[in-house]
């Protein structure tokens, strides 16, 4: 008996086409709004996930760039760079993690005879722990020497650079000459160095190019040993004793990670719940449809319970409607959202990657079913509705 209720419902659908249609179009918009959204958001999540995922071990030490707050109240004083005592205190309390001290300065450099000249960052590092910031090389090794250098991927595709390359370091190779002995990896988004379009060269090729011993820009600890918040505390507890007149400035990237992934978690929320105000709409729409079907049947639905058709039977027609056009425009939303989140992810992320991975499919499945669920509550009421109508008034009904 059911396959006549969802043949009728068809055939309803099938004569109020055009109608049908526009309702099924609100649902399929409602959908790609949703899904699009969720994978943008996912896809974010994961791409800075992954970007700083290597970094998340990191406790970084920089100098303290207070100041008096102009209102009356005692400010830190300002340091430009942290001291080899500094450095040493922090080795000692941060002790088994490795301590990695940074000089880094932005330089004139030309990758030879006739080539332009530009500006990038160049970091000191001491060889030995070079391994412990760095990712890995994509080709090449790491032993530089205070001779050598190690590049960026970025730096090294935008200027044709390769290992055995030479760059001129300073307005017209004051500095003198660098070979790369490494590529390094490309590495993303940072919180201690960024090296993609940069240069690593050895401590003791920094300081005795710029005669900058012992000050350094910022004291990098690799974390292997407890949790980054402890070595955070410990830090502060050791170098900012006075809180007037503060030295240092920690930050715990793990912390901060986290509150990244909070802000895009959030940013994925609200741009989903946008794309949800949609789907309403299109529920509205099917309201209104599925009441209309109702008032044009009445007749209809008074001869098939004056002949005994049960109103459990009568309800399931009109959801059976409800259903056809939820999960057909769910399903066509579904598809074209994958469509609309490949051209999202390629213009805004300029990556593919994430589209296909469990999170963004979550989010395709989500509208799908959220589009359903939609369509069929709105078409309760209207079934209900026309399930109890009187069978005596429905046949008198013109």
């Amino acid at each position: 008996m059911s396959t006549i209720f969802w043949e009728i419902s068809k055939r309803n659908i099938r004569i109020h086409m055009l109608r049908s249609s526009l309702a099924m179009l609100g649902i399929i918009i409602g959908v790609v709004a949703i899904a699009s959204m969720g994978i943008l958001g996912n896809s974010m999540v994961q791409a800075v996930s992954a970007s700083l995922s290597s970094v998340g071990d990191s406790v970084i030490v920089m100098p303290y760039v207070g100041g008096s707050s102009g209102f009356g109240g005692h400010g830190g004083s300002a340091n430009l760079y942290l001291t080899d005592q500094n450095y040493q205190q922090i080795k000692r309390v941060v002790a088994p993690n490795v301590a990695i001290p940074v000089h880094s300065t932005s330089e004139h450099m030309k990758m030879g005879v006739g080539s332009d000249d530009v500006v990038a960052t160049i970091y000191g590092i001491p060889p030995d722990q070079t391994k412990y910031i760095l990712p890995d090389l994509t080709s090449g090794d790491y032993s530089n020497g205070n001779s050598g250098c190690l590049v960026g991927a970025t730096f090294a595709s935008d200027h044709n650079v390769k290992v055995g390359s030479r760059i001129a370091i300073g307005t017209d190779g004051q500095y003198g000459t660098l070979r790369v002995t490494g590529i390094i990896k490309e590495r993303g988004m940072s919180f201690d160095i960024s090296t993609d379009s940069a240069i690593v060269v050895s401590k003791d090729w920094f300081e005795s190019t710029y005669n900058d011993q012992d000050q350094y820009n910022e004291v990098v600890v690799k974390v292997t040993s407890g949790d980054t918040a402890d070595v955070k505390t410990t830090i502060e507890n050791q170098l900012n004793r006075n809180t007037k007149d503060k030295t240092v400035t920690v930050i715990d990237s793990k912390a901060t990670l986290a509150t990244i992934m909070d802000t895009f978690g959030m940013i994925t929320t609200f741009v989903t719940a946008i794309g949800g105000i949609s789907m309403l709409v299109a529920g509205v729409s099917i309201f209104n449809i599925m009441m209309m079907s109702v008032n044009e049947r009445i007749k209809e639905i008074g001869i098939m319970r004056s002949i005994g058709t049960q109103k459990k039977e009568v309800m399931s027609m009109f959801i059976y409607e409800a259903a056809i056009i939820g999960v057909t425009g769910s399903v066509i939303g579904g598809v074209l959202s994958l469509v609309g989140g490949y051209a999202i992810s390629a213009l805004l992320l300029k990556t593919t990657q994430y589209l296909f991975t469990l999170p963004s499919m979550l989010s395709v499945v989500e509208g799908i079913g959220f589009g359903i669920i939609i369509c069929i509550l709105c078409g309760l009421y209207p079934a209900w509705q026309a399930a109890n109508l009187n069978p005596i008034d429905a046949l008198r009904h013109e």
